[in-house]
């Protein structure tokens, strides 16, 4: 009997991480990339690849961890570069502004940002970029 509940346990909490990588598109927002980010002061990016949809607006979510986002730097296929100035605080669980892209809707390449996390020196944040 402890072994059918603890197997139950254990695939219940398998299919509930599941079903949280990939969150539910919303109000015409879609999931673009994400990257798991480390406490203190850094700079990362996430690359989209062959990314085929095109977006007008970004927001950037903020989970496990409050993070100040300092700048962003968005790269688009054709080679273009739009340069963001957040300056904003985004607590655990809250986003960013909406950002309107330049030019209308746009394919995306890279997403580049500079942030500082805070935390107690241990664990990490997730940032995630949606479009729409």
């Amino acid at each position: 009997m402890k072994r059918l509940f603890f197997c139950l346990s254990v695939s219940a909490a398998a299919l509930s991480s599941c079903a949280q990588t990939k969150p539910v598109e919303s109000d015409g927002w879609k999931f673009i990339g994400d990257k798991w980010v480390t406490f203190g002061v850094d700079h990362d990016a996430i690359h989209l690849g062959d990314l085929r949809d095109s977006y007008s607006q970004i927001v950037v979510r903020v989970t496990d961890a409050p993070l100040r986002m300092y700048d962003m730097k968005v790269h688009f296929d054709n080679g273009g570069v739009q340069d963001i100035a957040l300056r904003s605080k985004i607590p655990q669980g809250g986003q960013s502004r909406i950002i309107d892209l330049q030019g209308g809707r746009r394919n995306l390449k890279k997403i580049e940002f500079w942030y500082e996390t805070k935390g107690r020196g241990r664990g990490r944040a997730r940032v995630a970029v949606w479009g729409r």
